[in-house]
C-alpha cells in the first residue's frame, strides 16, 4: 500500500475501511476497502481526520487485512459455526448449534505469539448457543507479510482451533443414597436439583434408585439403572469423609474406573469421577453442595458430559484456578470466573 495525501488520492483505490463514529448513533464503516475515492469524499475523509489515506498498490509478498483475516478465519473454523462478514479486517465465528465450545489452547497461543495477528475467543469447555460469538480474528496492521501468515498455517496445522461439540440428550440413572431418605425421615431434596439441570441438555431419566446406607444396596442399585441403559449415572450423597457416607466406595465395587475422588473446586470438593465398562459410560458422585448452591462442580462437569468429552484428573486439577465461586447475590454464570 501506498501513503498519500486525502486531496491527491481522487481516483485511486482505498485499500482499507474507514471507520465513522457519530456519538449515540452509529459505528461503522463510511468507506469501504475497494472503494475508488471521488472528488465529492474529500470533504467527508477529512472530517473524519484522514489528512492521509492508504492506497492499494500490488504487491505479491503482502496481503491486505482482509485477505490475512481470511486465513485466521480458515485456521479457526471446525464444525458447526459460521463466520460473520468481513468488517474492517476483522473476522467472527459464530456458533450455529447448542453445544460445548472446545478451544486448542497450544495452537491458539502459538498464533498470538507470531505478532501482528490476533484471535480473540471466549473460554472454552462451556456451552453455547446457536447465535453465540466464539472468537475474532484480525491481523494488527493494513497489510501482512504473506510469509507470516505462512507460519500461522504452520502453528496451527492438523485441525481447527475451535470446534463446537454438539450436545446428545442422554439416557440417565439417578441413586439416591441416604438412610434419612431411605426411611422417609426428610424428604428427598436432591433429585428434583439433578433433574432441573439435565433437563437443560435434553436428557431422558431411565431409572431412579433409592438406597440406605448399605454398600452392596447401593453398588445393586448402580448396577440396576445401568441394566436400565442409562448412558450416565449420577449418585447423590453419601459424598464425604464421614464414617456413614459409603458411596465412593460402592461406585468403585460397581466396577467404573475412578478418574478422581475429590476435586479443587467449592462448591464441590467431594465430586467423584469415574467411567465403567467398555462404553465408558460416566459414573459421577455428587457432594451434598449441589443441593442448596446455585452453582457447582456440577456445572463445569455437566455440559462435558453431554458433549462426550471425556474429562481426566489433570482437566480437574485445573479448575484450581477460578474453581472459587464467591456466591454473588446476583449470580451471572457463566458470564463470571468461576470455573475459569
Amino acid at each position: 500500500m501506498k501513503l498519500m495525501k486525502t486531496e491527491e488520492a481522487v481516483g485511486q483505490i482505498l485499500c482499507h475501511d474507514v471507520t465513522q463514529i457519530i456519538p449515540g448513533e452509529k459505528k461503522g464503516p463510511a468507506f469501504r476497502k475497494g472503494h475508488i475515492i471521488a472528488e465529492e469524499d474529500i470533504p467527508l475523509l477529512l472530517s473524519l481526520g484522514k489528512d492521509h489515506v492508504y492506497i492499494w498498490e500490488n504487491d505479491e509478498n503482502m496481503l491486505h487485512e482482509n485477505d490475512a483475516a481470511q486465513i485466521l478465519y480458515t485456521l479457526c473454523a471446525g464444525e458447526h459455526m459460521h463466520a460473520s462478514p468481513v468488517k474492517e479486517g476483522k473476522i467472527e465465528l459464530i456458533a450455529d448449534i447448542d453445544g460445548l465450545l472446545k478451544v486448542d489452547r497450544r495452537k491458539l497461543l502459538a498464533v498470538n505469539s507470531l505478532g501482528e495477528m490476533m484471535i480473540a475467543s471466549r473460554h472454552g469447555d462451556f456451552p453455547v448457543r446457536p447465535g453465540d460469538k466464539l472468537a475474532g480474528t484480525r491481523v494488527i496492521p493494513l497489510v501482512i507479510e504473506k510469509s507470516k501468515m505462512e507460519r500461522a498455517k504452520e502453528a496451527a496445522a492438523g485441525g481447527p482451533i475451535f470446534r463446537v461439540l454438539p450436545f446428545r440428550p442422554k439416557k440417565v440413572g439417578i441413586v439416591t443414597t441416604g438412610n434419612e431418605v431411605f426411611h422417609g425421615r426428610i424428604q428427598d431434596g436432591f433429585t428434583p436439583v439433578i433433574q432441573k439441570k439435565i433437563a437443560a441438555f435434553g436428557a431422558e431419566i431411565v431409572g431412579h434408585e433409592l438406597s440406605d446406607d448399605d454398600p452392596e444396596h447401593i453398588t445393586r442399585c448402580i448396577h440396576r439403572v445401568l441394566e436400565a441403559g442409562s448412558e450416565l449415572v449420577i449418585c447423590t450423597g453419601g459424598m464425604s469423609v464421614d464414617p456413614d457416607d459409603r458411596t465412593p466406595a460402592t461406585i468403585r465395587a460397581s466396577g467404573a474406573r475412578i478418574v478422581s475422588y475429590g476435586a479443587p473446586v467449592l462448591p464441590g470438593a467431594m465430586f467423584l469421577l469415574s467411567y465403567w465398562g467398555e462404553k465408558n459410560i460416566p459414573i459421577i458422585g455428587v457432594p451434598g453442595c449441589a443441593m442448596y448452591h446455585h452453582r457447582t462442580i456440577l456445572d463445569l462437569v455437566l455440559p462435558r458430559l453431554f458433549a462426550d468429552d471425556e474429562i481426566t484428573k489433570e482437566d480437574l486439577d485445573r479448575l484450581g484456578e477460578g474453581g472459587l465461586c464467591l456466591n454473588c447475590e446476583i449470580c451471572s454464570f457463566p458470564n463470571c470466573g468461576f470455573g475459569k
